[in-house]
C-alpha cells in the first residue's frame, strides 16, 4: 500500500469513531469474529485500547490483529488502531451461505403482499355486484304526480 493510499484511508478514518474495545482479557477468538464480520460490511474500522488494562502495547495489539483478520493496520495512534480490509464480495456471500446452513434455516419464502381492507372491499365488490337500478323508472305508478321529482 502507498503512503498516499494510506494518507487517503487515515482521513477517512479521522470522523470515525472506535466500535470496539479491548480491555484486560486481551484479544479472544469472538472478539476477532466481530471484527471480520464488521470489516466484511465497513471496510475501515477503529479500534479502540484501554492502556491502563490492556496487557500489551497497542502496536503489539495492532500487529496480532492484522495477522488474525488479514488486515492492513493503517495507523497507532495512543490507544486507537485504525484498521483496512478490501470487502471481498464473495467470501462475504460464501460466509453468509455457510451460516444459513449451519443455522439449519431454509430458502426464503415467497414474499405475500397482504391487501389492505379497502382492497379487499373493492375485489369483493367487483367479483359480487349489486343489482343496479332505476329508482324513480315508473315502477307502475305514473310520475307525473310524484313529489320526489317526476317529470313536470
Amino acid at each position: 500500500m502507498t503512503s498516499k493510499e494510506r494518507a487517503e484511508l487515515r482521513a477517512k478514518a479521522n470522523p470515525l469513531e472506535p466500535i470496539f474495545q479491548i480491555g484486560k482479557e486481551g484479544i479472544s477468538d469472538n472478539l476477532i469474529a466481530q471484527l471480520d464480520d464488521a470489516l466484511d460490511v465497513r471496510e475501515l474500522l477503529k479500534v479502540r485500547i484501554h492502556l491502563e488494562t490492556a496487557p500489551k502495547a497497542p502496536k503489539e495489539f495492532a500487529q496480532e490483529l492484522g495477522v488474525a483478520l488479514g488486515a492492513e493496520v493503517i495507523q497507532v495512534i495512543g490507544g486507537v488502531i485504525v484498521l483496512y480490509r478490501k470487502i471481498d464480495k464473495e467470501k462475504v456471500e460464501a460466509k453468509k451461505q455457510e451460516r444459513a446452513k449451519a443455522s439449519g434455516k431454509k430458502a426464503p419464502k415467497k414474499k405475500v403482499k397482504i391487501k389492505g381492507l379497502r382492497q379487499r372491499q373493492r375485489e369483493y365488490e367487483q367479483a359480487h355486484p349489486r343489482p343496479k337500478f332505476n329508482r324513480y323508472s315508473g315502477g307502475g305508478k305514473s310520475d307525473k304526480g310524484n313529489a320526489r321529482g317526476g317529470k313536470r
